[in-house]
């Protein structure tokens, strides 16, 4: 799968989705975000990691561009932003080492696989504040989605927000033949594939949807309605809460 390429695709789909569009309008699936704060977002974002990329570590509040300039479009901040950090992905291959923020991936690989990620789904939400139809992805781009919500954020993150389940649970995610098991618990979260079915017979509860639901849904961007849930509605109610935390 190319990453870069999905991000290049994603950054111009979403920067056609914003053109004329009031920025009062809100995201239908993030309450209190409107289009113009997801443009300013995804914009800071792309210059946030170029400073890791170039700082060689975490960069500090202020080493960055996070808002536009006085008189500056949103919109084309986000644009050159997207321009900026394609170009510096580009010269590099995806194995060669860089500053990330996961210990496990230190290397251009990782800011290809997060910017594509993190396009995707912003540009779902200026669609859905739009008014237009979402534009699905291609199945290979919205498991490798699924993938890295459940890897990286909720087996990463939570753990680097020192955040913590109540109570030990197990949960199988399973989209057409690819199965997750995601644990939550005082002892922290993570999440790994399963090849063999018969191991997520453990689980106390298991979520089911097509790829780009799953996608979606992992992302807050759906209601439970969307998915097929079989097993301990708390144990799924738990996921939920600490992705949400470990996502916003």
């Amino acid at each position: 799968m190319n990453h870069l390429e999905v991000l290049r695709r994603e950054a111009e789909l979403l920067v056609m989705s914003a053109i004329g569009q009031p920025p009062h309008k809100g995201v239908p699936a993030c309450p209190g975000l409107n289009l113009g704060e997801t443009v300013r977002h995804i914009g800071g974002g792309y210059r946030g990691a170029l400073a890791w990329i170039r700082l060689g570590r975490e960069p500090e509040i202020g080493e960055w561009p996070d808002f536009p300039e006085p008189g500056e479009d949103s919109l084309e901040f986000m644009r050159s932003g997207a321009d900026a950090v394609i170009a510096e992905l580009e010269a590099h291959d995806e194995d060669e080492p860089c500053a990330t923020w996961w210990p496990d991936q230190q290397n251009y690989g990782f800011w290809r696989r997060r910017l594509a990620h993190e396009t995707t789904m912003h540009r779902m939400d200026v669609q859905g504040a739009a008014g237009m139809e979402v534009g699905a992805v291609d199945d290979e781009v919205a498991i490798d989605g699924v993938d890295e919500v459940l890897t990286l954020w909720l087996g990463h993150k939570l753990d680097v927000l020192g955040v913590r389940g109540s109570r030990d649970s197990l949960v199988t995610i399973q989209v057409e033949d690819h199965l997750w098991l995601t644990r939550c618990g005082p002892r922290g979260a993570s999440a790994w594939r399963v090849i063999d079915p018969e191991d997520t017979h453990v689980a106390d509860a298991q979520v089911s949807a097509d790829p780009m639901t799953m996608y979606r849904w992992l992302w807050g961007r759906l209601p439970d309605r969307m998915v097929e849930v079989v097993g301990d509605h708390d144990a799924i109610a738990q996921l939920w809460a600490l992705l949400r935390l470990a996502t916003k």
